[in-house]
C-alpha cells in the first residue's frame, strides 16, 4: 500500500524560493514514503549545497525531481488534484476542507498534492486547477505556515491514511473468509444496472477517470468556441471558464466523456465554417437573432 501510495502521489511545488525549503520538503517526502517532486518553475537552486543540507538523506527525491514551466505540465497524467491554501478569506466557491478528510481520496489514483509559493500561495487560476482545496487549521494569532511545515503535516496525514488502510486490511486477514463477503458479490461489473447505482451514490468512484491534461485540452477547445460564438468576452472570458472548470471538477468525467464534449466542439466547429453566410449580414443564414428572447412562436 505505502509503494502504491508512492507511485500515484506527486507533490508539486509551485515556484519555491527557498532551496532551505526544497531540501526539507524531500526529506519529510522520504520520510513518508513519498518520492515524486515537481517543481513549477523554481525560482531557486534546488540541488545545491542549501537544498542538500537539508535534504540530509534525502538527496536522491532532489536529484530525480522534475522542474517544468507551468503547473498543467505538473499535472500531466494526474486524474485528480488537491490544491492547499493558507486564506480561509479567500473569496472562492469551493469548500476548504481539513487535510485528514480530503486526502486519502488521493491515494485512490494518479494524483497530485499542489503547494503554492512562500510569499503568496497558490493564485486563483492556479487553485481551479484543482478539484479539491484544503487548508490546514492554525491558531488566529499567526495563520500562515512555513512551505516544508505544510507539506510535512500534509505527507504525515497520507502516511496515516495508508497505515490505516494496512491495519484494516491485516484485520481481515485475520477473520475467517467465509464471514466476509467477497465485494464482487454486491458490486459486479456483470450488473451494470448495479455498477451504475454504486457510481451515483460515490461520485468519487470512475473506472476510467480522464487525465487533466485532456480536461485541459477541452477547457482550451471551448473557451475558443465560446469566444468565436460571442458567448465569452474577452475581458470575463476567465471568470466564466473558472465556472465551467469547477461544473466538470465535480462530475467527474471519464475518458469517453470527455472525448465525446470535444468531439461535440470539432463538429461544431467544422458547421461554423461550412454554414452559408449572408453576403450582407456576414450572419449565419437562419441563425438565431442577437437576442434569441426576440423569436417569437408561431401559433
Amino acid at each position: 500500500m505505502l509503494s502504491t501510495a508512492g507511485a500515484n502521489i506527486r507533490i508539486v511545488l509551485v515556484e519555491p524560493a527557498g532551496p532551505l525549503n526544497v531540501g526539507s520538503v524531500a526529506r519529510v517526502m522520504k520520510n513518508m514514503g513519498l518520492h515524486q517532486l515537481i517543481l513549477v518553475n523554481p525560482q531557486c537552486d534546488y540541488l545545491g549545497e542549501e537544498a542538500r543540507l537539508m535534504a540530509v538523506r534525502a538527496a536522491d527525491i532532489l536529484e530525480t525531481a522534475k522542474a517544468v514551466e507551468s503547473l498543467p505540465a505538473a499535472l500531466v497524467g494526474c486524474v485528480r488534484a488537491i490544491a492547499t491554501t493558507g486564506d480561509d478569506s479567500r473569496s472562492h466557491p469551493m469548500p476548504l476542507e481539513a487535510p485528514a478528510d480530503a486526502l486519502p481520496w488521493l491515494l485512490e489514483a494518479k494524483s497530485a498534492l499542489i503547494f503554492g509559493r512562500e510569499d503568496c500561495g497558490l493564485t486563483n487560476a492556479e487553485l481551479n486547477r484543482a478539484q479539491r482545496l484544503i487548508r490546514i487549521p492554525s491558531s488566529d494569532a499567526y495563520t500562515s505556515l512555513n512551505l516544508a511545515q505544510a507539506v510535512a503535516i500534509c505527507c504525515y496525514e497520507l502516511y496515516k491514511s495508508v497505515a490505516s488502510c494496512q491495519k484494516e486490511e491485516v484485520a481481515s486477514l485475520g477473520e475467517s473468509a467465509s464471514s466476509i463477503p467477497d465485494a464482487t458479490d454486491n458490486l459486479s461489473t456483470n450488473n451494470p444496472e448495479q455498477l451504475a447505482t454504486s457510481q451515483t451514490e460515490n461520485p468519487s468512484i470512475s473506472l476510467n477517470s480522464a487525465p487533466l491534461e485532456n480536461l485541459e485540452g477541452y477547457y482550451q477547445q471551448l473557451e475558443t468556441l465560446l469566444l468565436k460564438i460571442g458567448y465569452l468576452q474577452p475581458h470575463t472570458a476567465a471568470s466564466r471558464m473558472e465556472k465551467f472548470r469547477r461544473l466538470y471538477n465535480r462530475a467527474y468525467p471519464t475518458v469517453d466523456e470527455v472525448a465525446m464534449l470535444r468531439g461535440a466542439i470539432r463538429q461544431t466547429e467544422w458547421a461554423i465554417k461550412s454554414y452559408a453566410r449572408s453576403p450582407v449580414s456576414d450572419t449565419l443564414d437562419g441563425a438565431l437573432p442577437e437576442n434569441p428572447g426576440d423569436l417569437k412562436l408561431e401559433s
